[in-house]
C-alpha cells in the first residue's frame, strides 16, 4: 500500500478518526498505531511481519539489559553486550540484502584465482522497510549505552516506535531521543497540526505524482534504445531531480501524516540543490540518514583519528561515504558512488571550508548571487555524474553510462510534449517553492494557516494533483532501500 494511493487514504482516514476518538487516553493510541502500523506492514506480506517482530522483541530485552548494566556501573559489560546487539541485529540485513553481492563476489575471486566452481543465486527478497527499522533499531541500542535514553521499559511504546507506519517503509529515520517520549504523551487533536500535516502531505503528493512520476515516465521511455549523447545527457541530468521530487514527496507525506498525528518526524531534506559544495549537499540531502552514519559512524572514527589531523578526516569520510553507499544497496556501482563522493570531499577538507563560507548571499533580498547560482550548478553536476554510479551494477555498467553521453548528438528526443510540459510546469512550481523556502520562512508559499487560504490551498493543490497526474502511479525509489 503506497502513500500516495487511494487505497492509503482510506486506511488512514480510519486511523485518524480511531486515533482522536481516544485523544484522552494516551496508551489506547499506542494500540491504535501499532496495530495499523502491524496491518499496513502485512498487507506488503504477512510473512516479513515475524522478521520486524523478533527485532522488536530482541532489542526491547536488550535495551533493558544494556541498561541494566550501566546502572549498575559496569559500562564495559554493557558495551559488549551493545556491541553483541548490534551484530545480531544486523544478520537479518546482512542476509537478506547483501549475502548474494559477497557470495557473488567471493566466487569471482575464487574464479580468478583459477579455482572455478558452479554455483547459483539465491532468490531473497528484501523485506519492506529493512533497512530502516534497523538503523533505528541500532540507533536505540547506542543511546541507551551512551546514557542519553533510559531502556523503554513498555513494549508498546517501543514497538509503536519501531514499527511507525509513515515512516515505515521509506524513513525518516526517526531517533528514539526525539520519537519515543512523544509516545507518552496525549495527542490532541490541533487545527495547526492537522492543517500542516496536510499541506505537507498533499505537497508531498504533488512532487510525487505530478513530477517525479512524470518524470520517470520520460526517462523510461525516451533512455531504451536510444544512441544520442545529448538526449542521454539530458536523461542523466533529469535524475538527481527526479530521485529528490520522489524521495522528498514521500518523507513530506509521512511528515504529513505524523503530523495529523499529533507526532513530529525527523525532517529530511533542506532544498539540496541549493548546497554550495558537496559537503553541503550531504547536509541537506537524506538529512535523517547522514546525521545518523555522522554521529555513529564518522564522529567516532574522527575521534579515534584526530592525532592524524586532516588525514584522520579524510579517512574517516571515506568509511563514512560507504556505510552509507552500503545502506542504499550492495552493487559495486554503489561502492563506487561512496567512494566517488568521499572524494569529493577531500578539497573541501584540505582548505578547511567552513559553515560561513556556505552562507547564500542576496541581492535585494531576493535575487540569489551570480557565485552561489554557479557553486549549486556545480554541485548538482556531480550529483548527476555520482548518479552514472549508483544505476550502476557492475563497472561495465558505469564505463557504457559515460559513454552514452558521448555518442553522436543531436536534437534531444521529445516524444511526449504534453508529459514534458506537466513535470516542467511542476517541477518549476516545486523550485519556486524551494527557493521561497531557502529565503526564509516569512516568504513560503505554504505558511498560511488562514482557513480561507488553507481552503483555496487545498482546492488548487487537489484539482493540480487530479488533472495533472501520471496515468500508471510510480512505486517510490527509496521504496527498494
Amino acid at each position: 500500500m503506497e502513500l500516495h494511493s487511494l487505497q492509503f487514504l482510506a486506511f488512514f482516514a480510519i486511523v485518524f478518526a480511531l486515533y482522536y476518538i481516544f485523544n484522552k487516553k494516551k496508551m489506547v493510541q499506542n494500540v491504535i498505531l501499532l496495530t495499523a502500523s502491524y496491518v499496513f506492514y502485512a498487507m506488503a506480506s504477512i510473512k516479513i511481519v515475524p522478521i520486524i517482530l523478533l527485532m522488536t522483541l530482541f532489542f526491547y530485552f536488550m535495551g533493558i539489559e544494556i541498561d541494566k548494566w550501566n546502572n549498575k556501573g559496569d559500562e564495559d559489560k554493557a558495551g559488549r553486550i551493545t556491541v553483541f546487539t548490534i551484530i545480531v541485529g544486523l544478520l537479518p540485513l546482512f542476509y537478506f540484502k547483501y549475502f548474494n553481492f559477497f557470495y557473488d563476489s567471493f566466487v569471482d575471486l575464487f574464479n580468478l584465482m583459477g579455482l572455478h566452481f558452479h554455483h547459483s543465486v539465491l532468490k531473497i527478497i528484501l523485506p519492506l522497510g529493512l533497512s530502516f527499522y534497523t538503523f533505528r533499531l541500532i540507533s536505540y541500542a547506542m543511546e541507551v549505552n551512551q546514557c542519553s535514553i533510559n531502556a523503554e521499559k513498555n513494549l508498546l511504546v517501543f514497538a509503536t516506535y519501531v514499527a511507525y507506519f509513515p515512516s515505515l517503509i521509506a524513513g525518516p529515520i526517526d531517533r528514539p531521543n526525539d520519537f519515543i517520549p512523544q509516545l507518552h504523551t496525549n495527542r490532541d487533536p490541533k487545527y495547526e497540526n492537522f492543517v500542516e500535516g496536510l499541506k505537507r502531505f498533499l505537497w508531498g503528493w504533488f512532487m510525487k505524482i505530478c513530477v517525479a512520476d512524470r518524470m520517470t515516465a520520460y526517462i523510461t521511455a525516451t533512455a531504451v534504445g536510444v544512441d544520442n549523447g545529448a538526449t542521454m545527457f539530458l536523461v542523466a541530468l533529469m535524475g538527481p531531480f527526479r530521485i529528490y521530487c520522489d524521495f522528498a514527496g514521500y518523507s513530506h507525506m509521512a511528515i504529513g501524516a505524523s503530523r495529523m498525528l499529533g507526532m513530529v518526524s525527523a525532517e529530511n531534506f533542506n532544498h539540496p540543490f541549493f548546497a554550495q559544495n558537496i559537503s553541503d549537499y550531504w547536509r541537506r540531502w537524506h538529512m535523517s540518514l547522514t546525521q545518523w552514519v555522522t554521529d555513529y559512524v564518522y564522529t567516532p572514527l574522527n575521534f579515534k583519528y584526530r592525532k592524524r589531523g586532516k588525514m584522520g578526516m579524510i579517512m574517516a569520510i571515506y568509511v563514512n561515504l560507504f556505510v552509507i553507499s552500503l545502506w542504499h544497496k550492495a552493487t559495486w556501482g554503489y561502492l563506487m558512488f561512496g567512494l566517488y563522493h568521499a572524494t569529493l570531499f577531500i578539497p573541501i577538507i584540505v582548505r578547511n571550508v567552513q559553515a560561513k563560507d556556505l552562507e547564500l548571499k542576496w541581492i535585494k533580498g531576493w535575487i540569489l548571487h551570480p557565485i552561489n547560482v554557479l557553486k549549486a550548478a556545480g554541485v548538482y553536476l556531480l550529483v548527476t555524474i555520482g548518479g552514472i554510479f549508483a544505476h550502476a551494477e557492475t563497472f561495465g555498467d558505469v564505463v557504457t553510462g559515460f559513454k552514452s553521453w558521448f555518442a553522436p548528438w543531436g536534437m534531444p528526443s521529445f516524444y511526449d510534449s504534453f508529459n514534458i510540459g506537466v513535470f516542467l510546469f511542476c517541477g518549476i512550481i516545486v523550485i519556486i517553492k524551494d527557493y521561497l523556502d531557502e529565503m526564509g520562512a516569512k516568504y513560503s508559499i505554504l505558511k498560511s494557516n488562514k482557513p480561507i487560504w488553507v481552503v483555496l490551498g487545498l482546492i488548487v493543490f487537489a484539482v493540480l494533483i487530479f488533472f495533472l497526474r501520471g496515468d500508471a502511479p510510480q512505486e517510490f525509489v527509496y521504496k527498494q532501500f
